[in-house]
């Protein structure tokens, strides 16, 4: 049974990266979409970038497994913070993205407890190498 634990931890940590990871790429393919949502609260536009960065890196350490446990504490905030863009109450597409971002925060604070699991780039027999 840990062998199947271990498995669902990583098809996890892939399944949470993948959606990072599009959103970094959905930000550098059209990021005009984010900085709207960015201007209509006031903010620099400028800060797509620096999310499209922490989206990307964020994403490629969920995969490889480094750092998981503080990383996912970093993404949770961030999944509350941006949830606050898409509360929109008379947009039920915006309201979906709210809500869903606080399921990924939740999944992530999960990871932020238990960590990596057994499949970590850089780990031979669940020790890691240095």
């Amino acid at each position: 049974m840990v062998g199947l634990a271990d498995l669902a931890v990583l098809v996890g940590r892939a399944l949470i990266a993948a959606l990072f990871l599009a959103g970094a790429v959905q930000k550098a393919v059209d990021p005009e979409p984010a900085m709207s949502l960015l201007a209509g609260f006031g903010l620099p536009t400028a800060l797509v970038w620096p999310a499209l960065g922490f989206n990307a890196v964020a994403g490629l350490m969920l995969l490889a497994g480094w750092a998981v446990r503080p990383l996912a504490v970093m993404l949770a905030a961030y999944c509350a913070v941006t949830s606050v863009f898409h509360l929109i109450p008379n947009d039920p597409w915006q309201m979906s993205i709210f809500v869903k971002n606080w399921a990924i925060a939740g999944g992530c604070l999960v990871l932020a407890a238990h960590g990596p699991g057994r499949y970590v780039l850089g780990q031979k027999n669940g020790v890691q190498q240095v």
